[in-house]
């Protein structure tokens, strides 16, 4: 079953998906109510889910309810991945880490559902028959290079 912030993050971007301009207004104790949850879960969620680094902006007006300005980011494709590499994509990666960055180019049209089964195949705890952080080096090795390729 999926966690509740999982579901929050996961209604926000439908929500950000039907709205024309990529901009969404929300009311963080409305949609506490929604989800029976106290504001501080839905500010956890937009400040771990819904970051500049991951292609979002958020503005939180306080007062009235706390208003939240949510804008999502076009980004550069080849820019994209190319600041992810050099400052996001560290020099060791574990396999949920990995899969995040690849949902995550997923997400924004970066990759597709293909693309990304195969790089997450690469990175996969049983394709790398390595212990400790000698995986986790090549794990994020191998993600950068298949990133580096895809933008060249």
């Amino acid at each position: 079953m999926a966690r509740l912030s999982d579901i929050i993050e996961e209604f926000i971007k439908q929500m950000l998906e039907s709205s024309e301009q990529n901009v969404l207004e929300i009311q963080r104790n409305e949609l506490a109510n929604i989800f029976n949850c106290a504001p501080s879960q839905i500010n956890y969620v937009l400040t771990t889910r819904f970051t500049i680094d991951k292609g979002y902006y958020i503005e939180s007006k306080r007062g009235g309810g706390g208003c939240i300005k949510i804008t999502r980011i076009e980004l550069d494709k080849n820019q994209y991945i190319k600041e992810a590499i050099k400052n996001n994509i560290m020099d060791s990666l574990t396999q949920s880490e990995a899969e995040e960055y690849i949902e995550f180019f997923m997400e924004r049209g970066f990759l597709n559902k293909r693309e990304a089964a195969i790089i997450k195949a690469a990175v996969n705890d049983r394709s790398i028959p390595l212990d400790g952080e000698t995986k986790n080096k090549i794990r994020a090795h191998i993600l950068k290079n298949i990133l580096i390729t895809m933008i060249e």
